[in-house]
């Protein structure tokens, strides 16, 4: 089996633990890992587990992606980056070792409504950083699609609507703007009828496979703390539903993974 883990954290990981947690995804058959920032903290923790895995051997391509995500604003109207230098939409890129995407990003409105357009401001920036640098984007929404596809509307982009949670009418309009969609071990959680539905409109070509470590463990790992190469259970669960064989399944989001973050 082929996999690819579209979506990983690895904040408070240690350069011996990623080893470690990239090992045992190697031996589950996890080939490439997309190590995700969107703080200053996770951004850096992104590129160690890159740096990690290039220089040690059994263990799958680690890419990174670095951003700003919703959090990384004030409670006032306005984005923290206005204000503080240390968090600026301008990321600081080395050009030897780029991400290979800008994120997370994006809104989101369960936790901090109070923030929503603060958040929209620091989105719509990173969105115009990402066009600028040529790079995709990986976008967290949560119950706030309608804002996220005005602005995707509004400031052309390419990437992925990682962990969807939202309806199926809603992932065809991303769909639509031509965004992958990724699921996370929530389709495999018990009360996610929506998200199952949601991913039988994604069409084979379009659809993605992601921890979102070290949270979401899947079925039946759900409770344990999350790590990459739990993805294979996200993989056999969602090939079983698509009447697919796991293997195959596997390689076609692989490749679907390639064609995104390229």
């Amino acid at each position: 089996m082929r996999l690819y883990d579209t979506h990983c954290h690895f904040e408070t990981a240690s350069s011996v633990e990623i080893a470690a947690i990239l090992s045992r995804a190697h031996a589950a058959g996890v080939e490439a890992v997309m190590a995700v920032g969107g703080s200053p903290a996770l951004n850096a923790a992104a590129e160690l587990a890159a740096e990690v895995a290039a220089s040690g051997e059994g263990l799958p391509k680690v890419y990174f992606a670095t951003g700003f995500d919703r959090d990384q604003v004030n409670t006032s109207s306005h984005p923290r980056p206005q204000n503080n230098p240390s968090v600026s939409p301008r990321l600081c890129v080395n050009p030897e070792h780029p991400p290979r995407a800008v994120g997370e990003i994006g809104l989101d409105y369960h936790y901090s409504p109070e923030t929503r357009d603060a958040q929209r401001k620091l989105f719509a920036a990173q969105l115009e950083e990402a066009r600028r640098r040529g790079l995709p984007v990986i976008i967290h929404t949560r119950e706030a699609d309608d804002d996220t596809l005005a602005l995707l509307r509004e400031i052309p982009s390419r990437g992925i609507i990682h962990c969807y949670t939202g309806t199926p009418e809603a992932a065809r309009q991303f769909l639509d703007l031509g965004f992958y969609i990724s699921f996370s071990g929530i389709v495999t959680f018990r009360l996610a009828d929506n998200v199952r539905a949601a991913a039988a409109v994604v069409p084979d070509d379009r659809i993605l496979i992601e921890t979102d470590s070290p949270f979401l463990a899947p079925v039946p790992l759900r409770g344990k703390v999350n790590e990459p190469a739990f993805v294979r259970h996200t993989c056999e669960f969602l090939a079983a539903r698509r009447g697919m064989a796991a293997d195959d399944f596997a390689a076609l989001t692989f490749a679907n993974a390639e064609r995104a973050f390229t």
